[in-house]
């Protein structure tokens, strides 16, 4: 399959097979465009991490962040997209085409469109690395399950880090989400499901400045905003939930970006600075980073590309 893919030029190729990527996928097979999907890791993005999805339409009990994933991937297979798990190193622009450098070899296409998410931010505190995976991780879901009756700290007091908390509690013995404000910016909604839960304590205006531990994780350290004072909290596992880095360092420079790595796109097309490339979701620059929002970039951009495509004929 793989030496078909590299031996076709493609109508449109979709860098990453998240919301945003897999949405564009089911329109172009549906619009009878040829699309290949290429992601490191498959269908899903940052949503198959999440255990439940609450705010998406249509399923007014939730839904598991895994089981819309893999439904979505199905659809656009269904509709005739092709999906490759294969990580893009690089990109190419040149001859009306876009030549893309993966894993699996080089794929071709004639319209380009990044779907490549975001990664979690890393904290960047003496420790954070040297425990990752022991102690140290970005994902409740993928790794809470470890931590049966321990005590965890969830940095961070956005939408993630309480749903990554909420998750926590019903696993751990105690949770404690740290913050450097004095109150969370997560949802309201999402807030007070946190308040509610007994196991779930907060610990207001303060940053974490190191993780503790040999082998594995047994504390951290942690720092008043406003005072300084500094102390040491026990704790058997950490949590890091402050943020995202968009996955765009494999783009050349001729599809600008801002200062923080975000493409920048023309909000009425999603039209990026290079022509036949387009950018959707969480990646491009103002995106709101929700899963309704990168359905519909995926949907625009694809319409976008078909124009693309019809006018350059």
């Amino acid at each position: 399959m793989s030496e078909d893919h590299a031996a076709k030029l493609w109508d449109l190729l979709i860098i990453g097979a998240g919301p945003a990527g897999l949405s564009a996928a089911i329109y172009a097979g549906r619009g009878g465009l040829s699309a290949l999907v290429l992601d490191k890791l498959g269908p899903g993005g940052q949503v198959a991490l999440n255990h439940l999805v609450e705010n998406y339409p249509g399923f007014p009990d939730g839904v598991e962040g895994m089981k819309l994933s893999e439904e979505m991937g199905r659809q656009a297979e269904r509709f005739g997209a092709a999906m490759e798990v294969s990580e893009v190193t690089a990109v190419e622009i040149g001859d009306g085409r876009f030549s893309l450098t993966t894993e699996q070899g080089p794929r071709q296409g004639r319209a380009l469109i990044i779907a490549s998410g975001c990664a979690p931010r890393e904290l960047g505190v003496p420790g954070e690395r040297e425990l990752y995976q022991r102690g140290v991780s970005y994902c409740a879901t993928c790794d809470g399950p470890l931590y049966r009756g321990k005590d965890l700290v969830v940095i961070g007091g956005g939408n993630s880090a309480i749903w990554e908390s909420l998750f926590l509690s019903k696993i751990a013995r105690r949770v404690t989400v740290v913050h450097r404000r004095d109150q969370l910016r997560a949802d309201h909604a999402v807030q007070q499901q946190a308040f509610a839960q007994d196991n779930i304590e907060f610990l207001w205006s303060h940053i974490v400045t190191a993780i503790l531990g040999e082998d594995s994780v047994q504390g951290v350290r942690v720092r008043h905003v406003a005072t300084g004072e500094e102390r040491e909290m026990q704790a058997d596992g950490v949590f890091v939930a402050v943020g995202v880095v968009p996955q765009t360092a494999f783009l050349p420079e001729e599809i600008a970006r801002n200062d923080n790595g975000f493409v920048k796109v023309n909000a009425a097309d999603l039209a990026t600075s290079q022509a036949g490339a387009f950018a959707a979701g969480d990646v491009r620059e103002g995106a709101f980073r929700q899963i309704a929002c990168a359905v519909g970039d995926g949907a625009l951009a694809y319409r976008s590309a078909r124009h693309y495509l019809e006018g350059a004929h």
